[in-house]
């Protein structure tokens, strides 16, 4: 089942009907569907879909010959002497033919031989250029393949032709892998598995969310158990380190010396730890948008779902599920903390929302900036927080995020409005998203201001309204 990624699918398949010589470069974290896209792009198609291992350059040259030999239905011949030799004549046969070759986990080729990205770099600008080879390369290193494939140091910068990050799916497409769980169900599912498409099709909607939380998280033979320290152990030297700064960010420890307090490390030792998990995609860094009153400093956040969920429930609560009491955890551990946990996430699926609402045009003005809001107010002499700003040079919209199972009230309405006391800008406009929607007296207020947008999400999902996301 393919689902998703229907924008990159559509850019790739224009590329391939120019009918010239293309280099793309795809990339992004593992899990998140790279190969399966590029399967979809390849299908009707005549392709060779090599993927590299860590293997020795010479194994790895012998492994490619033979996918290609296959391809062409060459016999008694057993490996192309270099990997230039092996562009060589994929080049005399593509002249006049369309070929899509594929070289997936491209990381571990030049691993082995630092000399491949200038070899390909020769060969693109004198042979290959003039081809109707149609090559990708894929990797999962982020970091590498933004400094070693697309960076300015590269010898292939500048020759691509087009770049993909593949980046985990927002809610409205990962809740296609599940069209018959309820909406809540969905979002929690969102909250726990996160976008990745390799972990989507872990759950299995024939049962409810906790237990496929117990039987594909927390039951030891299950796939996802160790899958975080999996992935931390095969790219990183030090994952306890790691490990125990994940935690302080699920704790809800965000700020750089927070984080350092609580695992007792110095400021400066952390901050580069983090700068890896940065490049990994795993934590991100949110600064205050610079409007407003004066903001200080930067948050940290677990950027991935699943990493969220699996170092606030499963990896502090790790002795128990030993002991098999998975049962105990869902009912102790996780449920009563469940729609605390899903906050946060829910106002990244209320951005989702808004950009497409920009990109639709359904907002009061088009926004050029959107994020969050922290810093003094002078006049309370506290600090406020704001979920959602968007804004350009003359307008702002401020929002509020509740995910609560009782009505939003117009308590939360007048707060930020107070709130937005703090910005001058031309106009200001404020909107509200609601798991489950707004008292009578909210609804009429809004329907007699012109500046007040109220999102009941349940209402959102459960309309047409979603078709457009």
């Amino acid at each position: 089942m393919f689902i998703g990624r229907e924008s990159e699918l559509t850019a790739l398949n224009k590329l391939y009907q120019e009918d010239k010589f293309q280099f793309v470069v795809v990339y992004g974290r593992r899990r998140v569907g790279k190969t399966t896209l590029l399967l979809e792009f390849c299908k009707e198609k005549p392709f060779i879909f090599f993927v590299a291992d860590e293997s020795l350059d010479n194994v790895s040259l012998e492994k490619f010959s033979k996918e290609v030999f296959s391809f062409f239905n060459l016999t008694g011949l057993t490996e192309f002497n270099s990997w230039e030799e092996a562009f060589l004549f994929i080049a005399n046969r593509t002249r006049e033919e369309r070929l899509v070759i594929v070289i997936d986990e491209f990381q571990y080729l030049v691993n082995a031989n630092r000399s491949i990205p200038s070899i390909l770099q020769k060969l693109i600008d004198h042979t290959l250029k003039d081809t109707k080879l149609f090559l990708i390369i894929c990797g999962s290193y982020v970091s590498f393949m933004e400094n070693e494939v697309l960076g300015y140091k590269s010898p292939l910068y500048g020759r691509r032709t087009a770049q993909f990050e593949i980046t985990p799916f927002g809610f409205f497409d990962s809740r296609k892998f599940f069209p018959k769980y309820s909406w809540e169900e969905q979002v929690n599912t969102y909250g726990v598995l996160g976008g990745t498409p390799q972990y989507l099709v872990t759950f299995d909607e024939k049962v409810d969310v906790y237990e496929n939380i117990k039987q594909k998280i927390l039951f030891k033979s299950s796939y996802l158990n160790e899958e975080p320290i999996f992935l931390l152990r095969q790219e990183l030297r030090e994952p306890l380190i790691y490990n125990s700064i994940l935690e302080a960010l699920a704790e809800g420890n965000g700020k750089l010396n927070e984080i350092s307090s609580r695992i007792s490390f110095d400021n400066s030792k952390v901050a580069k730890y983090l700068e890896t998990l940065i490049d990994l995609k795993i934590v991100e860094r949110i600064k205050p948008e610079p409007i407003g009153r004066k903001s200080r400093g930067s948050i940290f956040k677990i950027k991935d779902n699943f990493f969220k969920f699996w170092y606030r429930f499963v990896f502090k609560n790790k002795a128990l599920i030993e002991q098999g009491l998975a049962d105990f955890v869902i009912k102790n551990k996780i449920k009563p903390f469940m729609n605390e946990y899903i906050g946060p996430i829910f106002e990244d699926i209320s951005v989702e929302i808004l950009k497409k609402m920009n990109v639709e045009g359904k907002l009061p003005f088009i926004f050029e900036n959107i994020g969050k809001w922290w810093g003094n107010n002078p006049i309370k002499k506290i600090e406020e927080e704001i979920d959602i700003v968007a804004y350009d040079k003359k307008n702002i919209l401020l929002g509020e995020c509740k995910w609560q199972n009782t009505l939003l009230d117009m308590l939360v309405v007048k707060k930020l409005m107070d709130k937005g006391a703090l910005f001058h800008f031309e106009n200001k406009f404020y909107i509200l998203f609601s798991k489950n929607g707004f008292t009578k007296e909210t609804l009429n207020f809004a329907k007699a201001s012109s500046n007040i947008i109220l999102i009941s999400f349940k209402d959102f999902v459960s309309s047409k309204n979603e078709e457009l996301i």
